[in-house]
């Protein structure tokens, strides 16, 4: 007499190897598939490496250092006259009236705003600071992009990656590195000391 295998159902653990066994299958076939397909053509660059090699970053940093110096001397200025009012008051506080009082803090506090408002102003999310950073370094930045942008068409690459981004580079093999041939199509020297734009 034969015996279905229907008679008999299947343990969970038959099942399970069953699942895992056509997992298995599927993934070794997208593996395949991705190996036998074209490779993808990819390099790097290192925009910080890049910007370093170009005088003209190296003077707008130094404009923008100058500039935030420059505005947070004339914050600590305000400050210290903020200081040196509320001191005052505080000596003269025993004599004044309550309307007077009053008055002096209320001075006071205004000014106290007046400071806050000029630091945001200054250096705030889209202060004086970011829009010069925005002026003199976004120039820079676009050349680049755009240099890495004909690289890539003109070698085929698919992806370019910027090692200076907070995206984790584990490994990175030198020979996919094409900062200095992004400096080479922009005009820059790329040996050491000081870079001059090549005429």
């Amino acid at each position: 007499m034969l015996i279905s295998h229907a008679a008999f159902p299947r343990s969970k653990e038959s099942l399970n190897i069953n699942v895992m066994k056509k997992v298995l299958l599927a993934l070794l076939f997208v593996v395949g598939g991705i190996f036998t397909s074209e490779a993808q053509k990819f390099a790097y660059v290192d925009s910080q490496y890049i910007l370093s090699k170009i005088p003209d970053y190296k003077l707008a940093q130094d404009q923008l250092n100058q500039l935030s110096v420059q505005w947070q001397k004339e914050i600590e200025a305000k400050y210290s006259d903020i200081d040196q009012l509320y001191k005052a008051y505080k000596a003269d506080e025993v004599l004044l009236t309550e309307e007077m009082k009053q008055k002096r803090q209320a001075e006071i506090e205004q000014k106290e705003q007046e400071v806050k408002d000029l630091q945001k102003q200054r250096f705030g999310v889209n202060g004086d600071l970011f829009k010069k950073r925005q002026e003199l370094v976004k120039p820079l930045q676009d050349k680049i992009y755009n240099a890495v942008q004909a690289l890539a068409e003109r070698e085929g690459l698919a992806i370019i990656f910027d090692k200076a981004s907070d995206m984790t580079m584990l490994y990175t093999n030198p020979k996919y590195d094409k900062s200095d041939q992004i400096l080479k199509d922009m005009g820059y020297s790329t040996g050491g000391g000081e870079n001059k734009k090549k005429q």
